[in-house]
């Protein structure tokens, strides 16, 4: 707080009704001794003031997506004691949660002096009830429906027997394979579990655990037999051994934490394999910045979970997070954010110079971390679309005689790399490369979602490339779109319009880029607008509904299901304002989450596209670590067994019974 000014910040929330508008109140109390005058008041979070939303009591002077910047009205005194009351009139979408609206805010006053703000979270009218916060504590109860603890749940178990816990497995690799997979397996359960000692030597009395080479198994398959004092785990993969010890892992776990519930066998087998090969968790880090400590947590416990894909989400319009040595400005200006940046405080990230991104050397040691656990890393920047902090950062990509604005769903003006320019091109063509060199997977994820319809109706090159690609006419329709702002309260579907034509010129020029390079090309579903792909080079993952999933796969796209109303982990648990998160797509609880099925009413052409599944964690709601914990778990062990158990083999029951043994993230459990 600077010397002599105390304030702090309030936002109301009333939804529209009858004869009334909806009204966001803004709230602004002055606790010091010290009048404050000549000010502005900036604030942020998911909630975007609208472009045409009324203030009364105040002056909107600006408004970038969620960063909006208001001025009392002129002559405005501010005493001590008291408090300057505004309401705007107009949001880009009503408010659903308590986390929806303004989660910080600053004042800055004349001199440059900038004052930051205690904010506390919106309060919704007629709701009182405590905000929810921290992962929802499932308590494993006194008798489960099975007697050994394994998440997701393996294809078989035909255990018997049972012991005195052993305190901990001495692991016996035999083989190159076997021993990268117990040096895995150690490793991870002395970074997840510290002081467990689920891996000791004899002489701590560690139970005898071989692990053994098999011929004829899956990719990532496995079978662990028990003995009266010990356990063999056999795969003919590295990837089957690492998942043959996890699951032992599990089992010893619950049987040492509750011994009253679950049992550890002495003899009988369990033979296992994933329903399938992709099962997926995205992490966007471009809305919130996560540490590499902290991406690499979260791939620790995907690993515990037996997921195998972590889709990297790089860039956004909020922020760029890849070391790039051919552009060092993406990350000296795109990576940061703060007061008169060239990206404003966005989504709770204050006045003061906030962000971050991955050096080269980092995201060689994550990508290193996640190999060894059987995960591979699929990089994701996501274009043309969502490209703001590139365009910022090298405003030399805009086509020079471009004019007029467009804004994006999330609004964003004017934030789409244009298709039609050709120094685009060598852009994307540099990134690839020192993307591809980081990445050894080979596979490039190239976004290409949520383009606004009215994208580059100012851009003369881009209406050129309309015309010669579609003639006349769709050049004037274009062209009428200029300064329109578009479907902003969702995202504009652009299927047939000129901007797909231009949309899918741009994709099969990079996916042409990238299969030169031998690698394999990744999209959201828009990525298939116009058919312009090698569909044997490309993935795509359907994120509106599973019709479209279909509809794509019957098209030949190989895809991998992330329906937004069952998978986007940012979706609130509940309809309640006290839970956190977004609302666009409704709500998902845990059992929802679970109890979705990707394959339902596919064909059996369609299915053989069906890859699997993903769980994407969007960042806009996390800024509290603890929201964090609450959206993303037990959520993401549902997904992880729908990925991998076979449907007729799930069960919402056993699976809340075993779902409070998994580990979270940050540790913030929901008060009782």
């Amino acid at each position: 707080m600077t010397a002599g000014h105390s304030l702090s910040l309030v936002t109301t929330w009333t939804p529209a009704s009858e004869g009334e508008s909806l009204a966001y109140g803004i709230e602004l109390t002055n606790n010091g001794d010290t009048a404050l005058k000549d000010f502005t008041l900036g604030f942020s979070g998911p909630a975007r003031i609208d472009p045409h939303a009324t203030l009364e009591n105040g002056k909107l002077l600006k408004r970038l997506s969620n960063h909006t910047l208001i001025a009392p009205p002129d002559g405005l005194v501010l005493e001590p004691g008291q408090t300057w009351k505004a309401i705007a009139r107009g949001l880009s979408y009503g408010l659903r949660h308590w986390s929806d609206g303004a989660n910080s805010g600053y004042v800055a006053l004349a001199d440059g002096t900038i004052i930051t703000l205690p904010t506390a979270p919106t309060q919704g009218k007629g709701h009182n009830s405590p905000l929810l916060k921290g992962a929802a504590k499932f308590k494993v109860p006194a008798k489960a429906p099975v007697p050994v603890s394994i998440i997701p749940w393996p294809k078989s178990v035909a255990t018997t027997g049972a012991r005195i816990v052993p305190p901990g497995f001495d692991l016996q690799p035999q083989g190159e394979d076997a021993s990268k997979a117990a040096a895995a397996f150690a490793t991870l359960v002395a970074d997840l579990f510290p002081v467990e000692a689920i891996v000791r030597p004899a002489s701590e009395a560690g139970m005898p655990v071989q692990i053994v080479h098999k011929l004829g198994l899956g990719a990532e398959a496995y079978e662990v037999s028990f003995a009266d004092n010990a356990a063999t785990v056999s795969a003919t993969t590295r990837q089957g051994m690492f998942y043959g010890l996890v699951t032992l892992g599990h089992i010893l776990r619950g049987a040492k934490l509750y011994p009253q519930t679950f049992l550890f066998p002495t003899g009988g087998t369990i033979t296992d394999e994933p329903g399938f090969t992709y099962r997926g968790c995205h992490l966007d880090v471009a809305r919130q910045f996560y540490t590499g400590a902290e991406v690499s947590r979260l791939i620790r416990l995907m690993a515990w979970n037996k997921l195998n894909k972590f889709h990297w989400h790089l860039s956004e319009d909020e922020a760029w997070r890849l070391e790039i040595d051919a552009y060092p400005e993406l990350t000296e200006i795109g990576a940061w954010r703060g007061h008169g940046k060239a990206l404003p405080p966005l989504l709770g990230s204050g006045p003061q110079p906030t962000g971050g991104y991955y050096s080269k050397p980092v995201v060689r040691e994550i990508v290193a971390l996640a190999d060894s656990l059987a995960i591979t890393v699929i990089p994701e920047i996501d274009v043309p679309g969502h490209s703001y902090a590139v365009l910022q950062s090298l405003p030399q990509l805009r086509d020079p005689n471009e004019i007029g604005e467009y804004q994006s769903v999330q609004g964003f003006p004017n934030n789409s790399l244009n298709p039609a320019y050709e120094p685009v091109y060598t852009f994307m063509e540099k990134v690839i490369d020192e993307v591809l060199e980081l990445f050894p997977a080979g596979i490039f994820h190239l976004g290409a979602d949520e383009v606004p319809l009215a994208a580059w109706s100012g851009s003369p090159l881009a209406l050129d490339m309309i015309e010669k690609l579609g003639g006349p006419a769709l050049r004037k329709k274009h062209e009428a779109q200029l300064n329109v702002l578009g479907n902003h309260h969702g995202a504009d579907e652009i299927e047939g319009s000129p901007t797909a034509l231009l949309q899918s010129e741009f994709i099969r020029r990079v996916h042409e880029i990238i299969a030169s390079k031998g690698a394999i090309t990744g999209g959201w579903e828009e990525a298939g607008h116009g058919d312009k792909v090698d569909k044997s080079k490309t993935f795509l993952i359907g994120w509106r509904n599973v019709e479209i999933n279909a509809a794509l796969a019957e098209r030949g796209y190989d895809m991998v299901v992330s329906p937004g109303q069952r998978y986007y982990l940012d979706m609130a648990n509940g309809q309640a304002w006290a839970e956190p998160g977004a609302g666009w797509a409704g709500w998902s609880g845990p059992q929802e989450t679970y109890e979705f099925e990707s394959r339902e009413g596919w064909t059996e052409h369609q299915l053989k596209h069906l890859l699997g599944v993903q769980a994407c964690i969007w960042s806009e709601s996390m800024t509290d670590r603890a929201i964090f914990d609450r959206l993303v778990f037990p959520r993401l062990s549902a997904v992880a067994e729908a990925g991998w158990t076979l449907p007729d083999r799930k069960s919402w029951t056993r699976f809340s019974a075993l779902a409070g043994l998994m580990p979270i993230m940050y540790g913030n459990w929901a008060e009782e």
